[in-house]
């Protein structure tokens, strides 16, 4: 049967795309209308990595751009699974009853701040933790906000792994800086999402190297602190007090707060 005229005019329009096969070895033509056409899409498949790559500088740059960005639709099941998988793995918080997925890249400079200082008595499971705030972000930060909740959630879930039994905690005041040091309402906000089993496990809190301005946030959390935590806070004047009172791993006190410890006492005694 013949065509007719306009069958064979619409037939005339058509274009022949040349494609070529995975292995490189084979090309076929495909015919493809005008409106049909769409951007050359290039797949990179096994056959083709252990073949022959010699015509590769005859491709363009976006061509190039496309096929090896990191989005790339190739057969590496496994790389995307372990991807998943990993960011399945990002640590989760529960700040007051919810549960919330903690940032860790945001609070990778941060981590310091958190240490563990040893056992009070050798064998037992009673930890000793360390809270270095010279390690505290700076107020500059534009996202310190969303910094210092992400780091609240970090402290969290690690207090949450380290603690089985009753704890101590040293807050290391001494050596920082007055813009890092963490707003009263921060603190404040702190106390009232930790977990209870955190707050009646804790034993002992040791304010080491206290200033007039942390006595004054002790003296105005009263109102909203149970009696019994307040008794559980005692000040420490100095590194050399805290080793007599604690055992706690020398090694698990920042250098900053050595040599602020030093110039302290070295200051006192030349008075």
């Amino acid at each position: 049967m013949g065509l007719s005229d306009d069958e064979e005019e619409e037939e005339d329009r058509s274009i022949f795309e040349a494609v070529l096969s995975p292995d490189c070895r084979d090309v076929r033509l495909r015919r493809e209308r005008p409106e049909q056409r769409q951007k050359k899409k290039i797949r990179i498949t096994e056959e083709m990595l252990k073949g022959e790559l010699d015509d590769i500088s005859n491709w363009s740059d976006d061509d190039l751009d496309e096929i090896l960005s990191p989005s790339l639709g190739s057969p590496d099941e496994l790389e995307d699974s372990i991807l998943e998988r990993l960011e399945e793995a990002s640590p989760m918080s529960n700040v007051g009853g919810v549960e919330r997925r903690i940032d860790m890249k945001v609070i990778e400079p941060y981590k310091r701040v958190l240490s563990h200082g040893g056992y009070l008595t050798s064998g037992a499971h009673n930890a000793i933790v360390v809270f270095s705030a010279c390690y505290l972000p700076h107020h500059s930060r534009l996202d310190y906000t969303y910094v210092m909740d992400n780091l609240f959630g970090y402290i969290l879930s690690t207090l949450d792994q380290l603690i089985t039994d009753d704890y101590v905690l040293v807050y290391l005041h001494g050596g920082t800086a007055k813009d890092c040091v963490p707003p009263f309402s921060w603190l404040k906000r702190c106390y009232r999402t930790i977990d209870r089993k955190l707050r009646k496990n804790l034993k002992r809190l040791y304010m080491v190297h206290p200033t007039f301005w942390l006595k004054t946030i002790v003296l105005m959390t009263r109102p909203f602190v149970s009696s019994k935590f307040s008794r559980k806070i005692q000040f420490v004047n100095s590194l050399s007090e805290l080793y007599e009172t604690i055992p706690v791993e020398q090694a698990s006190i920042p250098d900053r707060v050595h040599q602020y410890d030093r110039l302290k006492q070295s200051i006192q005694q030349n008075k």
